[in-house]
């Protein structure tokens, strides 16, 4: 049944294109033999009878053999989808690239922080992104040796920061807790800050002039670059000294080790100092009693 149908449309087929063909040929034969007077009306009809018969041959094609193209758009559709589910991942990746290149949000060399993770960009390609790993949990700031390739699809619908003018300088902040004792936490903070500001002395020009940069790129005002102490207690009552600092972010970890070498330093010297002068005017009370 098949066979005899489509016999029936290779023959309707082909008495179409010769009807067709033939007819056009006995109405441009007669357009011909009609003078052209100036506005060329004979050409113009000859055309339009071309395009006619041409649009009535393939509008008669497709009539004939609807059912076969149906069954063929159908398995074009079903082997599109197919393929596109199984290039879905890829798909993605490749529209990544082309909001990335499009929005210039970074380039190779700037640091940036997708989801948990964050690093340096090396490399970008059509697919994926990668990474030298950054260590930003705990502050240090250095490489981790660890290499992260993030799949371009992440940039698409998922927030990530670019972090390129921490690359320089940085707000770095730390904070240290103490015990509640006899200490003026009043003298250790102007203390503190005295060594901050002798610490980032040496590039606090360079440290105004990059602040001040920021600030501009951004539209918006950022810590520094004059280092600051915030006191505060938490919710075991102990004291807790916020610092935070506008430094190289390579000085930013061996600034902090020596503030809190300071911090500790002045603490227990103060501390004992206290406790020496409570021994002594204990003792005194005791003579002046005997």
């Amino acid at each position: 049944m098949h066979d005899l149908i489509g016999e029936y449309q290779l023959a309707a087929s082909f008495a179409l294109i010769v009807l067709m063909y033939c007819g056009r040929w006995i109405i441009v034969h007669h357009l011909r033999k009609r003078p052209i007077d100036e506005e060329k009306i004979p050409q113009r009809w000859i055309n339009s009878v071309n395009n006619a018969s041409n649009a009535f041959i393939v509008i008669g094609l497709i009539v004939i053999w609807l059912t076969e193209l149906r069954y063929a758009a159908l398995s074009i559709a079903a082997f599109t989808v197919a393929l596109v589910i199984a290039t879905r991942e890829m798909i993605q990746c490749l529209v990544g690239s082309l909001y990335l290149a499009s929005s210039k949000s970074f380039v190779v060399g700037d640091w940036i922080k997708v989801g948990h993770h964050s690093g340096e960009v090396v490399a970008s390609d059509w697919l994926s992104t990668t990474l030298l790993e950054v260590d930003l949990e705990t502050q240090s700031y250095g490489y981790t040796g660890r290499t992260l390739n993030v799949p371009n699809n992440q940039f698409v619908g998922n927030s990530f920061q670019n972090l390129n003018f921490m690359r320089r300088y940085v707000a770095h902040s730390f904070a240290i807790t103490r015990e509640e004792e006899e200490v003026n936490i009043l003298d250790v903070k102007g203390y503190i800050l005295d060594k901050a500001k002798h610490y980032c002395e040496p590039f606090e020009e360079v440290a105004s002039r990059y602040n001040a940069l920021i600030e501009k790129r951004l539209g918006v005002s950022i810590i520094g670059p004059e280092p600051s102490l915030r006191l505060s207690t938490n919710n075991l009552g102990k004291n807790v000294f916020s610092i935070t600092i506008f430094c190289p972010t390579d000085e930013a970890v061996t600034i902090e080790q020596k503030l809190t070498e300071d911090f500790f330093r002045y603490w227990y010297q103060a501390l004992d100092q206290h406790r020496r002068d409570h021994a002594w005017s204990k003792a005194k009370n005791k003579t002046e009693e005997e």
